[in-house]
């Protein structure tokens, strides 16, 4: 704004759509650009004004990467990164307390908290502290009672998506597991319940709420 207002370098570009002045032809050129919603560089297997290389190498299919082991083609740099890591075996990141090795950075930072016992996330409600996120998650919901997943039959509403899913297929009567030696249809897999609890012979179908598998790049957890 002071480019335009400034006495002594008077604007001389104007804007045939609504006067506004402008000091450089570039600067009207991207307001006229703005004003009109014109997209000027087009793809040429469709006409997107975006991200031009980007959405042409998903349109054409083009895998300029290769990797140096067995030539594969990959779209994006680090997924040849990625990918040449699994092959040639690399671990680049690894443990300050055994030395260990860990392909990737959060499998590393997974390990070191196993290692020194740390559990950075707390209860709000009871300060318990929690390895992963996604275990803080699940205990807080059952301090709270929060039951986020409902049903669009009823409404009702439950904890895990997967009691909303079984409570689902008996309102709909779907019947999706189907037996190997007849046609018979059955709502759930079997009643076989081979995960025991160390402390007690207790049987269960699932292990755990636990989610030990976690993402490289944000760490969220996983069953």
């Amino acid at each position: 704004s002071s480019e335009e207002t400034d006495p002594e370098t008077p604007n001389q570009h104007h804007c045939s759509h609504c006067g506004k002045s402008f000091r450089w032809l570039g600067s009207l050129k991207m307001h006229e650009r703005i004003q009109t919603g014109e997209k000027p560089y087009h793809c040429s297997q469709c006409i997107k004004g975006f991200s031009l290389k980007m959405h042409e190498r998903i349109q054409t299919g083009e895998k300029p990467y290769h990797c140096s082991q067995c030539i594969k083609g990959f779209r994006w740099l680090g997924s040849l990164k990625m990918h040449e890591r699994i092959q040639t075996g690399e671990k680049p990141y690894h443990c300050s307390q055994c030395i260990k090795g860990f392909r990737w950075l959060g499998s590393l930072k997974m390990h070191e908290r196993i290692q020194t016992g740390e559990k950075p996330y707390h209860c709000s409600q009871c300060i318990k502290g929690f390895r992963w996120l996604g275990s803080l998650k699940m205990h807080e919901r059952i301090q709270t009672g929060e039951k986020p997943y409902h049903c669009s039959q009823c409404i009702k509403g439950f904890r895990w998506l997967g009691s909303l899913k079984m409570h689902e297929r008996i309102q709909t009567g779907e019947k999706p597991y189907h037996c190997s030696q007849c046609i018979k249809g059955f709502r759930i897999q079997t009643g076989e319940k081979p995960y025991h609890c160390s402390q007690c012979i207790k049987g269960f179908r699932i292990q755990t709420g636990e989610k030990p598998y976690h993402c490289s790049q944000c760490i969220k957890g996983f069953r």
